[in-house]
């Protein structure tokens, strides 16, 4: 299982506007600085993040995007859907609408194992807050928060 750029650019880029933009909303130029990421991609990435009302923007010199929802709230499966990136483990379909497996009428003989798995991963993301991810130590950097990381 792999997660995709934009869920990896969306949890780096949130972690940075809840350390920077406690103060004053955070400007995606900035960010897409501290976290090496695109611009671009960043400005197509807030914008579903905001269409979802995650975060909310604010126009002018000092403008840019702060949380909408606090950190301890917002949960990471709650930023998975707001990007539109769906957790699938297998190409087996896991949608009630398909009953089957890889383009066949009916489910393939390990389907409930990989089922099991992406619910339990879907439960997990559920329960972690954002906060939880900036609270948590990195291996590179030991006890230093994520929030701080980022600051770098």
């Amino acid at each position: 299982m792999r997660f995709g750029a934009k869920t990896h650019y969306a949890l780096l880029a949130l972690a940075d506007v809840s350390h920077h933009g406690e103060n004053e909303p955070a400007q995606l130029s900035q960010i897409a600085e501290r976290q090496n990421l695109p611009l671009p991609y960043l400005e197509q990435i807030f914008n579903r993040l905001k269409n979802k009302a995650l975060v909310t923007s604010t126009r002018g010199q000092k403008g840019g995007y702060i949380l909408a929802v606090p950190a301890h709230m917002l949960t990471i499966d709650m930023i998975f859907e707001a990007i539109e990136e769906p957790l699938q483990i297998t190409r087996c379909s896991s949608t009630p609408e398909t009953k089957g497996c890889q383009g066949a009428s009916t489910r393939c003989a390990v389907h409930h194992l990989w089922q099991n798995l992406e619910d339990h991963i879907s439960d997990y993301l559920g329960k972690k807050t954002l906060a939880d991810l900036c609270d948590s130590p990195t291996p590179a950097q030991g006890q230093l928060r994520l929030c701080e990381e980022v600051s770098l």
